[in-house]
């Protein structure tokens, strides 16, 4: 990895943690809900991810990485998940996201470290 791309991957991820995390309190409290206030829930869920894989296909453009893909489908079967009317099953492929989107960052920042840059 050259050292613009691990910037724009370190911003990305720092980025693409927060809205997984958002996400993922959103899937926490929407267990608790009434029926009711689920579909809210969902409203306010769907593009939220949307919105973070967005992100993660630009990151994957402007900083190449392997784990990318991966996380790509993890937020895809989280979707998946919400489509399906399973939305608890989707925090857990979020977390799978989170973890991958960590590691990128983790190692961007590494780098960025041995260079002095950080």
């Amino acid at each position: 990895m050259q050292v613009n791309q691990a910037i724009i991957a370190f911003s990305q991820s720092e980025k693409l943690k927060s809205g997984i995390i958002w996400a993922s309190q959103i899937i926490e409290m929407y267990i608790g809900l009434s029926e009711s206030e689920k579909l809210g829930a969902e409203r306010v869920l769907k593009p939220l991810i949307n919105m973070i894989a967005t992100e993660i296909h630009v990151a994957k453009k402007a900083a190449p990485h392997d784990i990318w893909p991966d996380v790509e489908k993890n937020m895809n079967t989280a979707l998946v998940m919400l489509n399906s009317g399973v939305t608890h099953e989707a925090g857990y492929h979020l977390t799978q996201a989170l973890t991958k989107v960590t590691t990128i960052g983790q190692q961007s920042m590494t780098l960025l470290t041995d260079k002095g840059l950080l």
